[in-house]
């Protein structure tokens, strides 16, 4: 990938849209995302409302990510053994439903912090299906040809709902409540339900045989741990992601803390800090997606993840506010290049029949350590402070990517 953008870059851009299935799909996630952003608002608000209690929204959040930690192995297999179109059918139809249920009970006051808890969890453990299945499903879709465009596209779209769906929703709850951002969510699944019916590949049949046995499903498991661990061009890309995702990119749990308590913001602060990142975001995934014809370069992943490490180590030391705001501009442009380019060059690299397990390995080094990362993290905060605590994450992010990549560096160049 050459980051270079011309008129013909920015055409090249929006490739994968020329697919009418991808173009279907798009649309509909483009609305329920913005659907998605404002209930993790609304659910967030809803929460600090009832228990005025950190910890107790940090467990939500624990729990949602947790079966994607537990579960995302097991799923795998599911992905691989049926048909994707049908998968993605019956999980967002379940997302509809949790997010109707929510808005129910917030509507006619009856919702219990418990109520939360539960909807919560079992929306991850939706999620740890649907993950791979979508991201494997772009392959589908559009074709190895415009596959890194598809997900670049996808990535954007996801950090754009991610700056407007909490804008909608702050705005939507002073003036008519919470339940709302929890209905306009589920109505939101319509979109992606039409588009998913008007959806057609052709031949939808798996490529491996249906689930006879727990041992099968050991077996699959087994089979996409040893093919990951054979290929070294998709067992780089995912290391460099499992050791800054976990160790670097918490940012969910420091930007709150770091916006009050060091940049002295309120919460307009906070969410003009959380803005940037995500303009950075979405900036990084429309310029990977302008350049996706020239495939996606180790090298560009190599220096965005140190990049990305390093400027957390670097924002662990400003104390201005506008300064603070330009690096993490800065660090969603990296993070979104980085997350983008492992992406692609995963996907470009599995072979159909094992997509759905490489996919579900991503969707555990994404989601799924993000548990484990946000109590490393906040035991970190509590023992050296916030400041500190960026300063070590980001030092130890970077040293840990050097060397991963001075370890399978040259593996990959002495491959035929």
């Amino acid at each position: 990938m050459k980051p270079r953008i011309s008129l013909k870059s920015i055409s090249a851009g929006f490739a994968a849209l020329r697919h009418r299935n991808f173009r279907l799909f798009f649309i509909g996630q483009c609305i329920s995302l913005i659907g998605t952003w404002m209930q993790n608002l609304g659910q967030s608000w809803l929460v600090l409302e009832m228990t005025h209690s950190a910890f107790k929204l940090s467990l939500v959040t624990m729990l949602q990510f947790l079966p994607m930690m537990l579960f995302s192995l097991f799923a795998g297999t599911i992905v691989d053994r049926f048909p994707k179109r049908k998968i993605l059918l019956i999980t967002q139809t379940c997302m509809m439903i949790l997010a109707f249920a929510l808005a129910a009970l917030t509507y006619f006051n009856v919702v219990e912090y418990w109520h939360i808890l539960v909807l919560a969890s079992l929306l991850g453990l939706v999620n740890t299906i649907d993950m791979p299945t979508r991201q494997s499903y772009f392959n589908d879709l559009v074709g190895k040809e415009d596959l890194m465009n598809a997900i670049a596209l996808n990535s954007s779209m996801f950090n754009l709902a991610r700056i407007v769906g909490p804008a909608i929703a702050g705005f939507l709850i002073s003036l008519v409540g919470i339940a709302i951002c929890f209905t306009l969510n589920g109505l939101s699944f319509v979109a992606v339900l039409i588009g998913l019916w008007m959806i057609n590949v052709g031949n939808e049949s798996p490529l491996t045989p249906k689930i006879e046995s727990t041992k099968q499903v050991i077996d699959d498991i087994k089979e996409g741990l040893h093919y990951i661990n054979r290929h070294t061009l998709i067992k780089l890309p995912l290391l460099l992601l499992a050791l800054v995702n976990l160790i670097g990119m918490n940012y969910s749990v420091l930007m709150p803390l770091f916006a009050t308590a060091i940049l002295k913001q309120d919460a307009a602060g906070l969410g003009l800090i959380m803005s940037a990142m995500g303009m950075g975001s979405f900036t990084g995934a429309m310029i990977v997606a302008m350049n996706s014809k020239s495939g996606p370069s180790l090298r560009y992943i190599y220096i965005a993840s140190v990049v990305t490490s390093l400027l957390m180590l670097i924002l662990g030391l400003e104390r201005n506010f506008f300064i603070a705001c330009v690096t993490l501009y800065m660090i969603g442009l990296a993070s979104s290049v980085f997350v983008a380019l492992v992406t692609s060059i995963i996907q470009l690299n599995a072979k159909n029949v094992m997509r759905g397990r490489v996919m579900s390995v991503y969707s555990l080094v994404f989601g799924g350590f993000m548990p484990i990362g946000s109590l490393l993290t906040g035991g970190l905060t509590e023992w050296l402070g916030i400041s500190m605590c960026m300063i070590v994450s980001g030092g130890m992010s970077v040293l840990s990517a050097l060397g991963a990549i001075a370890w399978l560096k040259p593996k990959i160049e002495t491959m035929p």
